[in-house]
């Protein structure tokens, strides 16, 4: 990868959590008004916010912003989704007419919300005059991607160009200001491209990494389960070569979020992810820049199940939430946004012993 592309670039600049603010942040936990390891997770994560910025405190992941990265699949066409392709379209207007579920739940926690077209099949509208608070980003790299039971899903030139979408849209945001950026998605079909990614970077079986996506029946899920293991067996994809199994069995989408994830890391600001889709392309990201992982933030956990194989990948055990959702579109990512900023605001507001006068825990040396 040329130092000169804007995905060299960005690779360069990623680098590994700061040992010197983690240790800061740990001794700062130690002094707090509280007993030592009370806020559970919420200690752990305040530690990596610090090593992720480099200082203790960590700067404050406010304003944050959720980016919904629309395309879609070619493999729509082998039957492995209850809704038919014209829905990404569809729920693409519905989120720039404010009313659906990404919407609400951005609303709730105070996120904006943006949407960027990288591959929808079909034409989309401008968002509605009369509402106008959410824009909508024509960044589109080709109108959807090939079956991949028959071909490659895009070639590596339209993958490397949707990778750099998605991380010309994360340095647009954090230019703009914006210090937490979450993952979010919308694609027919990309539950299937995304039990493709995750076999494909962990070596999972795809029965294992398969769910029932947006409501697929048993015996539908056992033929979305044939469909992903004949697209890995025509491709063989490379785990070693993420542009190309990004190419070969991923989506537009879905290498525009590896994008973001790697421009997250790349400006040293947390980025959430969401469910089994962003957890496929963060494993991309990560395989293109290890380090990338140090900016992630495991949202939620996804009842699709190669999202727990992804999060194990990526050395996460537990996420922020776990409420049994799968919606997508960065639902789940939002509901833990105020976890997230409740364990940097700790570090910043909460009084240690010495400056609230508070005794010290003493440890008795009776029997």
């Amino acid at each position: 990868m040329s130092d000169r592309s804007l995905l060299g670039r960005t690779l360069a600049a990623v680098a590994p959590a700061d040992p010197a603010a983690m240790a800061a942040a740990r001794a700062r936990q130690q002094a707090l008004t509280k007993p030592s390891g009370s806020l559970g997770e919420l200690e752990h994560l305040s530690v990596r916010l610090a090593g992720l910025a480099g200082t203790c405190p960590p700067p404050m992941p406010d304003p944050a912003v959720v980016a919904v990265f629309a395309a879609d699949h070619g493999v729509a066409a082998r039957g492995i989704s209850v809704w038919p392709q014209e829905v990404t379209g569809q729920m693409v207007a519905n989120y720039l007419a404010g009313g659906a579920g990404v919407n609400v739940f951005a609303r709730q926690v105070g996120a904006k919300v943006v949407v960027v077209d990288v591959g929808i099949a079909g034409p989309v509208a401008d968002p509605p005059a009369a509402g106008g608070s959410v824009p909508l980003l024509r960044r589109r790299v080709r109108p959807g991607t090939g079956d991949i039971t028959t071909g490659p899903a895009m070639t590596r030139e339209e993958a490397l160009r949707a990778v750099e979408v998605g991380i010309e849209v994360g340095d647009d945001l954090v230019d703009a200001g914006y210090r937490c950026l979450i993952t979010a998605e919308m694609g027919i079909g990309n539950t299937t491209t995304s039990a493709a990614l995750i076999a494909a970077f962990t070596g999972a079986d795809p029965d294992v990494v398969t769910g029932r996506g947006g409501g697929l029946a048993a015996a539908r899920r056992e033929h979305k389960v044939a469909v992903v293991r004949a697209a890995l067996e025509r491709h063989r994809p490379d785990p070693g070569d993420p542009i190309g199994v990004l190419a070969a069995v991923g989506g537009l989408e879905q290498a525009a979020l590896a994008g973001f994830v790697l421009a997250a890391a790349a400006r040293r600001v947390p980025v959430i992810l969401d469910g089994v889709i962003a957890g496929a392309s963060a494993l991309a990201a990560v395989a293109l820049a290890p380090d990338a992982v140090v900016a992630c933030v495991p949202g939620h956990r996804s009842v699709e199940p190669g999202h727990a194989v992804a999060m194990r990948h990526l050395g996460f055990d537990r996420p922020l939430i776990d409420l049994g959702l799968r919606l997508g579109e960065g639902t789940g990512a939002l509901l833990a946004l105020p976890v997230l900023q409740t364990a940097c605001r700790v570090l910043h507001e909460m009084a240690t012993f010495d400056d609230a006068a508070v005794s010290h825990r003493v440890e008795s040396l009776a029997r």
